[in-house]
């Protein structure tokens, strides 16, 4: 019987310590199978053309240069190095370039939590919260620098939490990922946040005696990182760039991704918050003070804007993994032993003949329904240079060298004009349709086929549809030209 069970063990431990080698390797897969959903997003264009825009000037952007109505401008990028990667690879490899990478990030984010989870509950758990996390995340997963930042964000709030956890102060290897986190995305300023809670709970833990002490540690590591995350082409500048998109206001309501968390239908987010609360009542879960607070922070910020569903699906269970331990069961730590070097070596020789035989023979391409290809290849043949263009379409002209309007780097156009914007093209306000266009002198416009703006100008004169497809209408303002369509009108037949 002893020989068995020491057997049992010994088995158990290398499939134990196999689990986040097992997760990151099915999440690479998942992600690579879904393919052009990674590139289901519009601003996926402009994020490629100015990587290669930095790999061209050797040097990162100031000011605007893709817009007509902010050129010249100031404008920073703080995702530049995340840029720089998406454009490097999609110059070598085509849009397979940055569906591998992103693939590869994702996969590695996830590996990471389940190898900090494992380590601490067990293998049940670890893989609930990480389906979990994934079913959150998925509508957000996409090749767009917050994916590739995302590694780094779990990494550094891990470490941030193991020294919560063992009530000491956090490692000084953790500074250089706040330097990376910083270039790769604005979201480093999160990381920033979240050193006083975590800082608080280890030092409101510690015996009396040694309290000063780790505060002073603390507080040392604290100013390091904010020098760490000025490590970056723009300095401190990079602090004040996150501050103004935060500082958008009413436009950030218009853009999906921060808009509000809809009780109103039972999504991924919401459900999870009502399982995760039902769930509270049945077992009696109980958190340290501050481990409350940070994840009422995470639920907030998840439930104010749906973007920050990966805050709470990834950092949550961190801040929970110990608490959850020693009440619902600890897994085997010692089992959790890295797998050995052959066995990595060999699985990342099958990843990479995967990875390239897939890459070859599937052929990946954004959401046609934010390319107006056809549209757009008629629009240059006009040779105009003042367009009118729908939000979504801003990337693909960035892209095709036409001068936006408006796209999605919302801190550049500010409150006002994504507003202004927002109400001219979905007819809200009809006189901000007209205004625009007379302000800004537009020779034509380039609108969804199915939007109330192009509606109207097919019912104006002065504004000749020149093209028109299931994507896309392009209206060129010309005198004379009489509307084309009339509105229908019923008789009066009492």
């Amino acid at each position: 019987m002893t020989m068995s069970a020491t057997h049992a063990v010994e088995i158990r431990r290398p499939l134990h310590g196999l689990l986040p080698l097992a997760v990151g390797l099915g999440t690479y897969a998942l992600m690579l199978a879904a393919g052009n959903a990674l590139l289901n997003d519009p601003d996926t264009y402009w994020q490629v053309v100015v990587g290669q825009w930095i790999l061209d000037h050797r040097a990162v952007p100031r000011t605007d240069v893709y817009s007509f109505t902010m050129n010249g401008q100031p404008w920073i990028s703080t995702q530049w190095l995340a840029q720089l990667l998406f454009g490097a690879t999609y110059r070598a490899f085509g849009w397979a370039g940055p569906v591998v990478l992103t693939a590869a990030a994702i996969a590695s984010t996830f590996a990471m939590l389940a190898r900090f989870l494992s380590q601490r509950l067990t293998s049940n758990a670890t893989l609930v919260f990480v389906a979990v996390a994934i079913a959150l995340m998925f509508p957000h997963l996409l090749a767009r620098p917050h994916v590739l930042a995302m590694p780094v964000m779990v990494a550094w709030v891990a470490g941030l939490v193991a020294a919560m956890d063992r009530r000491g102060a956090p490692s000084w290897a953790l500074l250089p990922l706040m330097a990376l986190w910083a270039n790769l995305h604005g979201g480093f300023v999160l990381g920033l946040a979240l050193m006083a809670p975590i800082g608080l709970d280890a030092i409101w833990r510690t015996p009396a005696a040694a309290q000063r002490s780790l505060l002073l540690r603390w507080a040392t590591f604290g100013l390091a990182a904010l020098v760490a995350c000025c490590l970056t082409p723009y300095g401190w500048e990079s602090l004040l760039a996150a501050r103004r998109i935060l500082n958008l206001g009413q436009a950030l309501a218009l853009i999906g991704e921060w808009r509000a968390a809809n009780f109103g239908h039972a999504g991924p987010l919401e459900l999870t918050v009502l399982i995760a609360f039902a769930l509270v009542l049945w077992r009696g879960v109980t958190l340290p003070p501050m481990r409350i607070v940070l994840v009422l922070g995470f639920v907030f910020m998840a439930l104010s804007h749906v973007r920050n569903a990966e805050v709470l699906a990834l950092l949550a269970p961190l801040v929970l993994a110990g608490p959850l331990a020693a009440q619902i069961g600890r897994g085997d730590s010692a089992a959790v032993t890295p797998p050995r070097r052959l066995l990595i070596a060999a699985v990342a020789i099958c990843v990479m003949a995967a990875t390239i035989l897939v890459a070859s023979t599937r052929r990946f391409t954004p959401d046609l329904r934010n390319s107006p290809v056809a549209a757009v290849i008629e629009l240059q043949k006009l040779h105009l240079s003042r367009v009118f263009n729908d939000y979504d379409f801003g990337g693909y002209l960035i892209a095709s060298g036409v001068p936006t309007f408006i796209d999605g780097r919302t801190e550049l156009f500010g409150e006002k004009l994504m507003v202004d914007h927002n109400n001219a093209s979905g007819l809200a306000d009809p006189d901000d349709l007209f205004r625009l266009l007379a302000d800004y002198k537009i020779e034509a416009t380039l609108l969804r086929t199915q939007s109330a703006a192009t509606k109207l100008l097919d019912r104006v004169d002065g504004w000749e549809k020149v093209y028109s497809d299931e994507i896309a209408t392009i209206h060129l303002r010309r005198a004379g030209a009489s509307h084309t369509r009339s509105p229908a009108v019923q008789p009066d037949l009492t």
